[in-house]
């Protein structure tokens, strides 16, 4: 089995306050998401090692976006989004 087959997926959008890095001015950004929430149970065709694999899984977040557009009229300019983890876990 795959890791995909232990979880649902969604795509979110959260809120985050990011400073561009060329014209050093604060923002508020939507940053997307993939959201992985753990199954409640296990599909039926899986073996030991599945089973042990599922046990140890957590749900979880990656961060989709990399790059942002600065949202200063003036600037423009597009940056890495360094200030938020790439990966969540979620408890």
């Amino acid at each position: 089995m795959e890791e995909r087959d232990f979880y649902d997926e969604r795509q979110e959008k959260k809120i985050h306050s990011l400073n561009c890095p060329h014209c050093h001015q604060a923002a508020e950004y939507e940053v997307q998401w993939l959201v992985r929430t753990k199954k409640k149970s296990l599909p039926g065709r899986a073996d030991e090692r599945d089973r042990a694999r599922f046990a140890k899984a957590r749900s979880y977040m990656v961060r989709k976006d990399d790059l942002l557009a600065c949202k200063n009229m003036r600037c423009r300019k597009r940056f890495e989004v360094s200030g938020v983890q790439s990966v969540a876990f979620i408890d």
